[in-house]
């Protein structure tokens, strides 16, 4: 995510924590203190022993130095809220709030606080999926298409043997979030799922781009199998079971939760409520939960002891193994010593420098949410994070530091540094003309009237030019979403795009040739070209 390109950060820019890949790590070196390496003959296997010991009573002897954190990133930021929680060899050893849910109410935030999860709805998803192959409804192998026969994509061969896992895996070969422009404006799932299948596809098995709605898609075809909708079968196989009683696939939930933090936007410099908030109830299983960290910290002691929760198996280890381990390469290695990054169904999966698996996952919205989740599956220890402000790197930071801690006893990277510029680079505008001054003797625009009409896409559907006073006006979507046009250059003009896809201070083109306009923003998978 943000809830587009979170993942993609999240597999490429870090590693010492094990969330990412290759960034110039040292080498791992003893912990002074460390226990001395068991000879057992319970020792645990070569692929299993990792490189630095972990004394005993570390992880509680951080948790005072993890809350200083999270309260030192709340003042050098300015975020609003934030609220974390620690489980720790099957127990929650740190829960707590910092800040507040909205700056116009100033009520505190608190464990039970509800935010939106964006794209760390995709990990949780994973094990309603895991659950659903533990009962035999599908297998993580199972062809999209025998649940779901509606569901098509630009090669025959690719939709008769896509399965369940390669859209969670992101190995379909469709595009880098592929149909979130449509949902910025406004088609509604239904429309947006049957125009995957006019996009490029990309080899198949061969090629690593997330996606939203192809997830979407996956996770929709085992609601078919098993014959109820994604967010009653979330409820009923995961959430439940769990006492996860403030979890919701359900905007409509999370709008109505009494307990909830607001989305929020920096407006000349200072947080505002995002206005309007983000409804991602179309892509629901890749980033429309919500949840409070004292509900997400049962989750992951579930995930942490291999399905386990209170004694009850809630989902078989075989079913959920797949998910945690890697099942694409995200982020081949640029350097012979580097790390690759991986993904598995649903989680980055990777290794940090301390010889450690390490699970992990990230989401964002641009209208307020920035959250992370990590877990170490050999010290049986997780932290998630999450925050109402938009993504700035401070999650993933907290994350980060604390994974170091745990391993290390120390922080071994500036993470914020390194967060916080991959962030801003993240949100930077999009656009050929960003940052270009205009053309010092343009050409003169033809009469205004001339480039007025409706314009057709199959992909985008219709496009409405009109004279608006002494410029133009483009509308699009079903949202009937207008973004002003004016003139630069001859028969081009420019525009602002808007929606979760468009950083602020991007611009995109506009250019007439005849009865055909071009829009640079819409063209990054050749489908910019409408017709009149």
């Amino acid at each position: 995510m943000r809830r587009r390109r979170l993942v993609v950060l999240c597999v490429s820019v870090v590693t010492a924590a094990g969330l990412l890949s290759g960034c110039g790590d040292r080498e791992p070196t003893p912990v002074p203190g460390a226990a001395a390496p068991s000879t057992s003959p319970s020792d645990p296997r070569p692929d299993q022993a990792a490189g630095v010991a972990i004394p005993r009573g570390r992880v509680e002897h951080i948790l005072g130095t993890l809350e200083y954190r999270a309260e030192e990133l709340m003042r050098e930021t300015d975020i609003p809220g934030m609220a974390v929680a620690v489980v720790y060899d099957g127990e929650v050893v740190f829960q707590k709030g910092f800040g507040i849910r909205d700056v116009d109410g100033r009520q505190p935030v608190n464990p039970g606080t509800v935010f939106q999860l964006a794209s760390l709805s995709k990990p949780l998803g994973a094990t309603v999926v895991a659950h659903e192959v533990q009962e035999g409804v599908v297998k993580w192998d199972t062809p999209v298409r025998e649940p779901a026969p509606w569901f098509a994509l630009e090669d025959p061969y690719v939709s008769d043997h896509v399965t369940i896992g390669d859209l969670y895996a992101h190995r379909s070969g469709l595009p880098e979030h592929a149909g979130d422009k449509l949902e910025d404006l406004g088609f509604d799932r239904t429309a947006i799922l049957q125009r995957l299948r006019m996009l490029p596809l990309a080899p198949f098995r061969d090629s690593y781009a997330y996606t939203n709605f192809g997830l979407t898609a996956a996770a929709l075809a085992v609601a078919d199998a098993s014959k109820q909708r994604w967010s009653a079968l979330s409820e009923q196989r995961i959430y439940r079971p769990l006492g996860m009683s403030s979890t919701s696939s359900r905007y409509a939930d999370f709008v109505a939760a009494g307990d909830r933090a607001s989305g929020h936007v920096l407006v000349d410099g200072k947080y505002r409520p995002a206005q309007p908030g983000r409804q991602p109830d179309a892509q629901s299983p890749a980033g429309g939960v919500s949840s409070s960290v004292t509900d997400m910290a049962q989750w992951m002691m579930m995930v942490l002891a291999n399905g386990k929760h209170g004694g009850a198996q809630v989902v078989a280890p075989e079913a959920l193994l797949p998910a945690l381990t890697p099942q694409s390469v995200s982020s081949p290695p640029a350097e012979p010593d580097a790390r690759a990054g991986q993904y598995g169904f649903g989680f980055n999966v990777g290794n940090s420098p301390a010889g450690r698996v390490v699970l992990s996952h990230s989401g964002a919205f641009d209208q307020g949410a920035a959250t992370a989740m990590t877990m170490i599956p050999s010290v049986n220890v997780g932290i998630v994070t999450l925050t109402n402000a938009a993504p700035i790197g401070v999650p993933e930071t907290l994350n980060a530091e604390f994974a170091d801690l745990v391993q290390f006893g120390e922080v071994r990277q500036n993470w914020w540094e390194l967060y916080s510029k991959a962030f801003e680079q993240l949100n930077a505008p999009a656009g050929e003309l960003v940052g270009a001054p205009p053309p010092p003797n343009p050409a003169p625009a033809r009469p205004l009237e001339d480039y007025a009409g409706e314009y057709g896409n199959d992909y985008f559907g219709p496009a409405s030019v009109a004279v608006d006073g002494d410029a133009l006006l483009l509308t699009m979507g079903p949202r009937q979403v207008a973004m002003p046009m004016r003139h630069r250059d001859g028969d081009t003009f420019v525009f602002a795009p808007v929606g979760e896809s468009a950083n602020p201070g991007s611009i995109s083109q506009a250019r007439f040739d005849g009865d055909r306009l071009w829009l640079e923003f819409y063209d990054s998978d050749g489908c910019g070209t409408f017709v009149r």
